[in-house]
């Protein structure tokens, strides 16, 4: 029979990864996520993805913010020996990565120690990496620093954003736990530390999204790409939001100074410190999201200007 394993997890990629887990056969004992939170601007409280995939299967799960020794006993209760994680959201003290007798093993979204924290799918296209990967790693009291059982790398493609770059990697870690798991459970495996240079992914603000149109084309097409979807790449037209959801970086073949939008052709260009940004999806202020040019043709004028 395979190891009792605990699942936790809170966003729509980590419920994934449970799905996974359950149909390939594993044997998921229970599941541990985040409270409900308020959502939208209803601020209805809403259950977790995994909560909800939880109830789906027919999975006891337990809410917490932090596995303090309530939650602990929950766990043992539920016999879990093994503890798969993938954005809890929570760091893990010393009682509760000792409570499992196999411990605590995380899938993280890079190749760490690069892009330690909550958001390294964000920071590497923000900062235009050509690859990526998924590490398999088990936990300890730091952030992100446990030994590694497993990479696997892949190129990040051009023009992918960070949903569909994270929809990839989940994929690529679902297929990296079923291989691992099997090792955990016959104590097959081996572990190394991490080496190279440790950088940091946290969270993006919205601030992070906000477009400065001194900057390179290049560099603002990284921004829209690691904002898509959350927090959102964004400008100022006439001093309301106007969201930029897709957009490629050209070489300056027109006359246009930073932040100057023009209709050139087929083109929606806007002006920057170095190159032209074509703009290809938009979503003006309390607007559905549209094709740049639906935009253009409908609004854009010569005094158009954006706000940095």
């Amino acid at each position: 029979m395979e190891v009792p394993i605990l699942f936790a997890g809170t966003p729509a990629n980590a419920a994934d990864t449970l799905r996974h887990l359950v149909t390939s056969g594993f044997n998921v004992v229970g599941v541990l996520t985040r409270p409900d939170a308020e959502v939208g601007r209803s601020r209805e409280l809403t259950p977790s993805a995994v909560a909800i995939v939880a109830g789906e299967l027919g999975l006891p799960l337990i809410k917490a913010n932090r596995v303090d020794h309530d939650v602990i006993r929950e766990i043992q209760a539920l016999g879990a020996e093994l503890g798969i994680v993938v954005a809890y959201g929570s760091l893990l003290k010393r009682d509760a990565l000792n409570a499992l007798p196999l411990g605590w093993f995380n899938l993280h979204y890079s190749l760490l120690p690069k892009y330690r924290g909550a958001a390294p799918v964000q920071h590497s296209l923000l900062n235009g990496d050509r690859e990526t990967g998924v590490t398999l790693f088990k936990l300890d009291e730091g952030m992100d620093t446990g030994e590694i059982l497993s990479q696997t790398p892949t190129p990040i493609n051009a023009g992918e954003n960070a949903a569909n770059l994270l929809s990839r990697l989940t994929l690529i870690g679902c297929a990296l736990l079923s291989e691992s798991v099997p090792q955990i459970s016959s104590a097959t495996y081996s572990l190394k530390p991490q080496s190279g240079e440790a950088s940091f992914a946290p969270k993006l603000t919205r601030e992070f999204g906000r477009i400065d149109w001194q900057s390179s084309a290049r560099t603002i097409e990284c921004q829209v790409l690691a904002c898509n979807p959350e927090p959102g790449a964004w400008t100022l037209l006439n001093g309301q939001g106007f969201k930029i959801l897709d957009a490629v970086a050209l070489p300056q073949t027109e006359n246009l100074a930073p932040a100057q939008p023009s209709l050139h052709g087929a083109k929606v260009l806007v002006g920057t410190g170095n190159g032209h940004l074509m703009l290809q999806l938009v979503q003006p202020a309390s607007k559905r999201q549209m094709a740049a040019m639906d935009w253009a043709r409908g609004s854009l004028k010569p005094e158009t200007r954006f706000e940095s």
